[in-house]
């Protein structure tokens, strides 16, 4: 069992036993140095030696028996462990302090100074090493248990942002899935047999890819863009020549990751609130390109926009009830993967048409993967 009983916070600690034995061996043996040098600088014989190796050992050995017992009291009560680690210190020194006594004076037993003289010169100096040992021993073991503390708070941030991120992926508006099941429906009973089976051929695919990925998962930007074309493809069944989707993707930045589904949102939008209004439809772009060391990804239509005051300036939020939910979505989903090293921003022109701008680190992906979908 380890005589550090909490986990490491570096290479040092990374095996406990050895850490402990370690810093026992060497910090045992720098004393006796120490000791040895002082007495013979001051004129002591070479058998001045004899008695402080003696104390070295009484000392190594004692500090053994009471790191087991301070490690059994370390979790204790405040008031249990430190009333409890004193006495047990006290009982420590004052073996030490006699045995060294005992030593002295059996290595010089003519020596005027008597045992009580001898004893109180030895728990003086007994007192001090014993209490420097055990501040650091409990030192060390408090710092390896903040340690684990802000592990374990690392941990449990990190799980509480996927589990933010998974919430924010299931969060996704649903409503193409109802619209394009009740075009589907539509054209089973008009009998439309193959625009039907291609819907839902493309439907399935979609829904695969959504079902495969994990909802933290990051894609590269390729594969996000090929999706996107899954989910238009169903959408343009429904509206035809009423949505006109156009891509200007940089090759540069096909191998950029990002959360996965992170666009839907924004063309679902474009979609719900510029195709859908008008009878003429709409263009919706989507462009990507490097911007310095970031990927800059545009998303524009031509609807209507945003009515007067429908966004704020300084933050970007949407005011109005309507597009606020995905793009909200997108806003916290981005803040969770990237933190500040993003950027979200939201545009209305003057004569209508909505803008959508994302920033976030470029971090390319080693291989391009897409989606194997047949176009009909």
């Amino acid at each position: 069992m380890p005589l550090f009983g909490f986990s490491s916070p570096g290479p040092f600690f990374g095996n406990k036993v050895r850490a402990f034995w370690n810093l026992q061996i060497l910090g045992w043996s720098a004393w006796l140095g120490l000791r040895g040098v002082s007495g013979l600088a001051n004129g002591q014989p070479f058998t001045f030696l004899i008695p402080q190796t003696i104390s070295a050992i009484t000392g190594f050995s004692l500090t053994l028996i009471l790191s087991v017992c301070y490690r059994a009291l370390i979790n204790r009560r405040p008031i249990l462990m430190w009333g409890v680690s004193f006495g047990l210190a006290g009982l420590a020194v004052a073996l030490w302090a006699f045995i060294d006594a005992w030593v002295a004076q059996i290595q010089n037993p003519a020596s005027e100074a008597g045992f009580t003289s001898l004893l109180l010169g030895a728990i003086y100096i007994d007192a001090t090493s014993l209490g420097a040992w055990s501040a650091l021993y409990f030192a060390i073991n408090y710092f390896l248990q903040l340690e684990e503390q802000n592990d374990r708070m690392l941990r449990l941030e990190a799980q509480a942002a996927s589990a933010q991120l998974a919430m924010l992926r299931y969060q996704l508006n649903p409503h193409f899935l109802f619209n394009t099941l009740n075009s589907i429906s539509t054209l089973v009973l008009l009998k439309q047999t193959e625009p039907a089976n291609a819907m839902l051929s493309r439907l399935s695919a979609f829904l695969r890819y959504t079902l495969a990925n994990e909802p933290t998962a990051q894609v590269t930007l390729a594969q996000e863009i090929e999706t996107l074309k899954l989910y238009l493809d169903i959408e343009k069944m429904r509206f035809e020549d009423r949505l006109r989707p156009h891509f200007h993707i940089d090759p540069a930045v096909q191998r950029a990751r990002l959360p996965s589904l992170l666009l839907q949102p924004l063309i679902e939008n474009a979609i719900k609130y510029a195709v859908t209004p008008q009878e003429e439809g709409a263009d919706i772009t989507l462009s990507a390109q490097l911007a310095g060391q970031n990927v800059r990804i545009t998303v524009s239509d031509t609807g209507a926009g945003l009515s007067e005051g429908g966004v704020d300036p300084t933050t970007g939020v949407i005011a109005t009830e309507s597009t606020g939910v995905g793009l909200a979505n997108i806003r916290d989903r981005m803040a969770q993967a990237y933190g500040d090293q993003q950027r979200f921003e939201v545009q209305s022109g003057a004569d209508g048409g909505f803008t959508v701008i994302i920033e976030f680190p470029f971090q390319p992906d080693g291989q391009v993967t897409t989606i194997g979908t047949e176009r009909t």
